[in-house]
């Protein structure tokens, strides 16, 4: 079975609201769908976000990049499986999400070819999910309204984005934490927004009103590994790191200096699926757990995060799946059940999605 195709297509879908982070403002999603085909039929897909403000690809890098990796996959046997995959990787450094694109289509096709469900074929077997969902980063009030708004669809884990300054961060998490029941689980993500000594002040200060979020994701810059270490030592708030870890050797730093609880590992930052799960099962050595996270996707690339999360269940305990959720409408086709804080892994063979 020899791949004879590769080819790409946009897959575009409004949000129900804007996405707001420190970092960005989003009000549809634009990814790019990478289509592999076999000279079988057998079709495999793919998908990757543009987000230039973390990974440094917009969507013409990520077509350039693909373009550029193709003419060495043409041709090749699927069971050269291992191969493919180290071509993805040693084609071309960086372009990560363009390699995960490529990845997550490939694995969909060695499922497929092994007439089982991606996850299954991984190691895994939990199908069924829980993810919290993002509150974007907007005045008091509205988020607020869209806690309470979320509490009402079954969510009883939260995002809440801040990172716009110390001071406004404080005061709108206390007010968020106070209007909602007491029984809800708050995950705090500041985007890179602040310092490592605004961060312990500001957690100091969320800590004395009695709030201890199960976590604080990436509050310094990704380049900050002393910074991470500088707030663990002094809060008692977990913390997570994200735009921190992009490969093994970022994860290995971190947790050789002790310097976070957790890991968040997405697969347009690890390059795919296959150096997600070496991620996890690096953490895994260390005795850290980690959260599957996921960039503004659509379905596919979604969808590859569940069966990760189902390989490495012992591992990767949270999950930040919520892009689904948050589009207005479903630009794919999916045996995986997605409904609101639930997802549910189905028995297709493969990744289970398709256009």
């Amino acid at each position: 079975m020899k791949i004879v195709s590769v080819h790409t297509t946009l897959l575009k879908a409004p949000l129900k609201t804007p996405f707001v982070t420190a970092l960005r403002r989003v009000e549809a999603l634009e990814d790019l769908v990478v289509v592999i085909t076999c000279d079988n039929g057998m079709i495999g897909y793919g998908e990757g976000a543009p987000t230039p403000q973390i990974t440094g690809e917009t969507i013409g890098s990520i077509q350039a990049a693909i373009d550029y990796i193709t003419p060495h996959l043409l041709n090749r046997s699927l069971d050269d499986f291992e191969h493919l995959i180290w071509i993805v990787h040693q084609t071309i450094v960086k372009n990560t999400t363009a390699k995960s694109a490529l990845e997550i289509a490939l694995y969909d096709l060695k499922a497929q070819a092994a007439q089982q469900p991606l996850y299954r074929m991984l190691g895994g077997t939990q199908t069924k999910f829980c993810t919290d969902i993002t509150i974007s980063m907007n005045p008091t009030e509205v988020m607020i309204a869209d806690a309470q708004k979320a509490l009402s669809l079954g969510y009883d884990t939260l995002k809440i984005k801040i990172g716009e300054s110390p001071k406004a961060d404080a005061e709108r998490t206390l007010a968020i934490a106070k209007a909602l029941p007491s029984h809800i689980t708050l995950r705090l993500d500041a985007n890179q927004g602040w310092s490592a000594k605004e961060s312990v002040l500001l957690l100091q200060q969320l800590e004395a009103e009695g709030i201890v979020a199960e976590f604080i994701e990436q509050p310094v810059p990704a380049d900050d590994t002393e910074g991470l270490k500088y707030i663990r030592q002094r809060v008692k708030t977990p913390i997570l790191a994200d735009e921190s870890v992009f490969s093994l050797k970022d994860a290995k730093t971190l947790l050789e200096m002790e310097a976070v609880d957790y890991l968040n590992i997405k697969l347009a930052k690890t390059g795919g699926i296959s150096q997600a799960l070496a991620l996890a099962d690096l953490a895994k050595s260390y005795d850290v757990k980690c959260m599957i996270g996921c960039m503004l996707e659509g379905p596919i690339s979604v969808a590859a995060g569940v069966h990760v999360a189902s390989a490495r269940a012992n591992t990767i305990t949270m999950l930040d799946l919520d892009a689904v959720a948050l589009l207005a409408s479903h630009p794919a086709h999916s045996d995986i059940v997605f409904d609101e804080s639930h997802i549910a892994l189905g028995d297709a063979v493969g990744l289970g999605v398709r256009l």
